[in-house]
């Protein structure tokens, strides 16, 4: 038995990720059909999927505190859990409220899925190396997601065309499949994710329901203190508003254009597995951009061009030329997550991680109805084209909100530098950034930060210990 090296970590942390999104992907393409299948009209499907937003709303933030409290594990495992029991229902729902509970069931598996894994995989990967480059495998998680939702959604109008089997329907045989895979999934999260926990039992269960609000607490409060920290978080906002140009106005562009809603959903079906690929790939110049560019630079560069990419589709004559917009705004999305998230990581310290992913997570929320509402509005007052202009803009305009990032990983000293090589940016350099005071918390919030842990049993998330004969390849 032995500790697992970062090597095994990250290889882990890549087989679960895939593992979370592949039954994600056997959902995209029929999930909204299987409704309309089993009775439920446009609007009442609308009305069923505010459930999600809801209950994410409301419990983004507590799970996060309680995953920070508690440990990720025991959180990770009850959020798939509680999505695997969300799958079995919607298999066999036929009525408004079976979809509504459904749905709901779906919020509180996202809130809780949000960001334990990835909380537990750098933890985890600083622990076994303080110097370790994590950002190397969040760059190849989007490449990983990318390809699982892809190859999900191939899967899945692959079972579709194969028709009913015996009294499973056509458009129920992929969520079968995928309640399946979500089942593989629990074991898979049970056997790979090793994290230390010095207790455990009713005790530091009650302890960290007690200690989650604390957390929560504390991980806004390194908001107010580091400004670093909330010019990452303020990203999120104008991102949450532009993404309704691609996810909600691209569809009505793409039928304006072609002037035939159903031949643009014929076109949207393989262009949508197409994007995820193209994600992956962007994701995969990670690497490439932390080393040319340095994490910021590289992080605000990805806004710019998706706003670029957004006017594309906005303004492109012809189907060709939007949907190849399309591609590349999802490429460049793929490289800008993994540049973002390895920024955010770099500013907070473990025991608050899961809940700042969370504040970051849920900024987007509120932006995103917001964009919603005022996107349509225009698009119905102006054109379509005008809005995606608008929304272009909102994505491109959050890119000197890195600079706070720039200037502390510029000014970041020798003996706080958390790379094998200076901060500063640049070829052979990683550009992170992070303030040279740390994430803001003075002694008194780091001592009962320790005692907060201490009563709710969380200790370290460390790598734990497992065979050795587990390390990939």
């Amino acid at each position: 038995m032995s500790a697992l090296s970062v090597r095994q970590i990250r290889f882990r942390y890549l087989t679960l990720y895939g593992l979370r999104w592949l039954p994600s992907g056997l959902l995209m393409p029929v999930m909204i059909l299987l409704m309309q299948e089993r009775g439920l009209s446009l609007s009442q499907i609308g009305l069923v999927a505010t459930a999600q937003g809801l209950v994410v709303l409301a419990l983004e933030l507590p799970t996060g505190g309680f995953a920070d409290a508690l440990g990720r594990k025991p959180v990770l495992v009850a959020a798939w859990v509680v999505g695997l029991g969300s799958l079995a229902l919607m298999a066999v729902a036929d009525s408004f409220w079976m979809f509504f509970l459904v749905w709901a069931l779906q919020g509180v598996y996202r809130a809780l899925d949000s960001g334990p894994l990835e909380s537990w995989y750098v933890d985890a990967t600083l622990a076994a190396d303080p110097k370790a480059e994590y950002e190397r495998g969040l760059g190849w998680a989007g490449t990983v997601i990318g390809v699982a939702i892809g190859a999900g959604a191939l899967l899945s109008g692959g079972l579709v065309a194969l028709g009913p089997v015996g009294p499973v329907g056509a458009l129920a045989l992929p969520v079968i499949v995928a309640a399946v895979l979500q089942a593989v999934s629990v074991v898979a999260l049970l056997a790979l994710m090793a994290e230390r926990r010095p207790a455990s039992g009713p005790g530091a269960l009650r302890a960290s329901v007690v200690g989650a609000p604390r957390m929560v607490g504390q991980a806004v409060g390194l908001l107010r203190r580091n400004r670093v920290l909330l010019a990452l978080v303020a990203v999120e906002l104008f991102w949450g508003f532009g993404m309704i140009t691609f996810e909600s106005l691209l569809p009505v562009r793409l039928a304006d254009v072609v002037g035939d809603p159903g031949r643009a959903a014929a076109l949207l079906g393989p262009a949508s597995t197409a994007a995820w690929l193209a994600n992956a790939a962007g994701a995969a110049l990670t690497p490439f951009l932390l080393r040319r560019l340095g994490a910021a630079p590289a992080a605000a560069l990805m806004r710019i061009l998706q706003g670029v990419t957004v006017v594309g589709m906005g303004l492109l004559a012809g189907p060709a030329g939007i949907l190849i917009a399309y591609l590349a705004c999802y490429a460049v999305h793929g490289a800008s997550n993994p540049l973002h998230m390895g920024l955010l990581h770099r500013q907070v310290d473990g025991p608050y991680r899961t809940s700042v992913l969370s504040l970051n997570s849920m900024a987007a929320q509120p932006a995103g109805a917001l964009g919603a509402v005022t996107l349509t509005a225009l698009a119905d007052a102006t054109s379509v084209s005008v809005a995606m202009v608008v929304g272009a803009v909102m994505l491109a305009v959050a890119a000197p909100l890195y600079l706070p990032a720039w200037r502390a990983a510029r000014r970041t000293p020798p003996d706080v530098q958390v790379g094998p090589e200076a901060m500063g940016g640049g070829p052979g350099h990683s550009g992170l950034a992070y303030e040279p005071t740390g994430p803001a918390l003075d002694e008194a919030d780091r001592a009962s930060a320790v005692a907060a842990d201490g009563a709710a049993g969380r200790g370290e998330a460390g790598p734990g210990v497992v065979p050795a004969s587990t390390a990939r390849d």
